[in-house]
């Protein structure tokens, strides 16, 4: 191997290994947005640029150079795409993984080239070539006007990037609220039952709010119409069924692992009147004392109303009871 003519190949291999080393076992490490923005925004497009172009007279260096950027912004949303379609998900392990063989595959592919082909391109550092490759004084305006925008541009895409990864980012503060059917499953829920008979769904919370909440989930059995002609909910009948508190500390928001339960409760319930029903789970959380004491004393109408226009987080099951 003619280590002149590939030592930016390889030293684009060491520096990806070098990047997975720092994520996995040393996280905090600043080098790690480093070598993090060329990994994304230059590695996968120039080891692709130097498969497809692999003599030296395909493409002039700015134009390899130039195409390795925006090829790179084209590669990894596609990688990322393919990886939402897979049981791996778009979590940074999988995405890693994916991007440094794929690196590592071109590179590997660029370096054999390099060693066989006639005439192969490798990155020579000649000023005079540079002068000739942006052809300055002889371009026209719009030639001018265009590489002036594309040299923005990639440096734009750098630094926008450099200031997602390296600014503080305010996590949103929010509570997981969710039912489940009796196998815990998101379906096969109890809506078409007999009186008295008994029914089961799971209730579940996950506490996303920044610290530790006590939470109250009132459940309703409301019988309601809704009057197109006056655009108003007219509610005929309700009553409360259970009043559940729960206490549950915080838990940060973390992309990289598999979604995990925090809380959940099998819930047993019956209806002893038949017809239309919808049973209504109003969550009541204590974030804002004041909000929270000012919407647990409505009126029971006013609830489910509050509960219909979202200020009250709320879940619900329309059930049809049969004698």
């Amino acid at each position: 191997m003619n280590l002149k003519k590939t030592w930016d190949l390889v030293l684009i291999i060491f520096l990806s290994i070098t990047l997975n080393f720092f994520i996995f076992f040393s996280p905090e490490n600043p080098l790690r947005i480093v070598l993090g923005l060329p990994f994304v925004l230059f590695f996968p497009g120039y080891v692709f640029i130097n498969v497809l172009f692999k003599k030296e007279n395909n493409l002039e260096n700015i134009e390899r150079f130039a195409l390795s950027f925006g090829l790179s912004i084209a590669i990894v949303p596609l990688i990322g795409l393919l990886l939402n379609y897979s049981p791996y998900g778009i979590r940074i392990i999988p995405i890693m993984i994916s991007l440094t063989l794929f690196i590592m595959l071109f590179a590997i592919i660029g370096i054999y080239n390099r060693n066989t082909v006639n005439e192969p391109w490798f990155p020579k550092i000649n000023i005079e070539e540079l002068k000739n490759d942006f052809e300055w004084k002889t371009s026209s305006k719009l030639d001018k006007f265009l590489t002036v925008i594309l040299i923005i541009s990639v440096i734009a895409s750098v630094m926008t990037l450099g200031y997602v990864i390296s600014a503080p980012k305010q996590n949103e503060k929010f509570t997981e609220f969710y039912l489940l059917g009796p196998e815990g499953k998101a379906y096969d829920y109890p809506t078409n039952v007999f009186t008295n008979e008994k029914n089961e769904v799971i209730i579940g919370l996950v506490n996303h709010e920044g610290k530790s909440v006590n939470y109250s989930i009132e459940v309703w059995l409301v019988n309601l119409t809704y009057d197109m002609n006056i655009n108003q909910t007219n509610i005929s009948n309700m009553y409360l069924m259970d009043e559940i508190p729960v206490n549950l500390d915080n838990r940060p928001v973390n992309i990289d692992e598999n979604w995990t339960k925090q809380w959940e409760s099998n819930y047993n319930f019956s209806i002893g009147t038949s017809g239309k029903w919808q049973q209504w789970y109003l969550l009541f959380k204590n974030t804002d004392k004041e909000e929270f004491e000012t919407l647990k004393s409505l009126k029971p109408e006013e609830k489910i109303k509050f509960a219909l226009n979202g200020s009250i987080q709320s879940l619900k099951l329309n059930i049809n009871v049969n004698d």
